[in-house]
């Protein structure tokens, strides 16, 4: 059988939605599609992972519609929040889990057992489980005691491009993430404010709109740390304007407080720009070493902006720091897989579904 049903989130093609499993699930349906397989797009409207009464119902007409027998591989992010509309087809379907980020890993206090209770019952009635990094696989397997043979790793691939030029002093920074608590915006605005003595600018690209609230207050903490001229909400970019923006950047700046791979980790590596991220999740899958062990850049504590702080002002005082970083950056760009082997890898684990 080379022919699967994939069912994604509305939207996975709109460059004013930009996110990494987006990007993923489109280089994953591109790669299969390269490779003999007829990849019928099942797209569910919704607010996932928090959907309406009308999105399950949707949802639920997906799953009813799909042939007997059919693979099917499920976004988590649809099918993880909606055990009612896809458990009971297990049946008759062969349903293949794809994890972009376990959404038990850290849910909040009041819905911690019921978010979990929702994904462990899809998980578990999956006949395999994809996800993007060692780490979330481990999650995974600790949180709902899925049986190991079933869960498999498929890192997120890089589309290598031309290396940016940097400059010498190292001053132009990029952070490229959705503007939301979890990817610790607060907490790089902190750091930054703890080195306004440096000469620095602090280009954020992401989403302004996943949380309005997180964003007006981030733009309170800017404007009262007097960072406004050098720290620019630049909202998101996709294409060229993207690819213009890593291109112009002397290093990458992450302070997450979840990452599951962290996909634009590799994508500033890709074009050898150094990376400060913070320690959790896959991040450290991500950043990798170059061929004679020298790490790329650093990772830090979460939620610790003062050694964020002391990680950038290394970086802009130490010529000798950024030439090894960078060094090490491009060493690294060398050995990033592409989106074929993502792509390779998650058919065979369809192909092992189907039988």
């Amino acid at each position: 059988m080379t022919a699967v049903h994939l069912v994604v989130p509305e939207g996975i093609d709109d460059p004013a939605r930009p996110s990494g499993g987006n990007t993923y699930d489109r280089h994953l349906r591109s790669g299969l599609r390269r490779l003999g397989w007829t990849v019928h797009e099942h797209a569910v409207p919704g607010a996932w992972p928090r959907p309406d009464a009308a999105s399950l119902v949707a949802l639920a007409g997906v799953a009813e519609r799909i042939p007997d027998g059919a693979v099917v591989l499920l976004d988590g992010l649809v099918a993880s929040t909606a055990p009612e509309a896809v458990v009971g087809h297990a049946h008759r379907l062969r349903l293949v889990g794809l994890v972009h980020m376990p959404l038990g890993d850290r849910p909040a206090g009041h819905e911690a057992d019921d978010v979990r209770a929702r994904e462990r019952a899809v998980l578990s009635a999956a006949t395999a489980v994809v996800t993007t990094s060692a780490w979330a696989r481990r999650r995974l397997i600790e949180l709902y005691a899925l049986p190991a043979d079933r869960v498999h790793v498929a890192q997120p691939g890089v589309d290598i491009a031309d290396l940016a030029t940097g400059t010498a002093a190292g001053e132009a920074l990029l952070c490229v993430a959705a503007v939301t608590f979890d990817k610790g915006h607060d907490v790089l605005i902190d750091a930054l404010a703890t080195i306004s003595d440096l000469a620095w600018d602090c280009v954020c690209v992401g989403s302004l709109d996943r949380d309005p609230t997180f964003v007006k207050d981030l733009r309170r903490r800017i404007g009262d740390r007097e960072l406004g001229d050098r720290v620019h909400l630049a909202g998101p970019r996709a294409g060229p304007a993207l690819h213009r923006s890593y291109a112009a950047a002397d290093l990458m700046v992450l302070a997450s407080r979840a990452e599951t791979y962290g996909m634009v980790v590799t994508e500033a590596l890709a074009r050898g720009v150094p990376v400060i991220a913070s320690d959790v999740g896959g991040v450290t899958e991500a950043l990798g070493y170059g061929p004679d062990g020298i790490s790329p850049g650093l990772l830090v504590p979460p939620d610790d902006p003062p050694a964020l702080g002391a990680a950038l002002g290394a970086w802009l005082g130490n010529a000798d720091l950024r030439s090894r970083w960078r060094r090490a950056a491009r060493d690294r760009r060398t050995s990033l897989s592409g989106w074929s082997a993502t792509a390779s890898l998650v058919a065979g684990v369809l192909a092992g579904a189907s039988r």
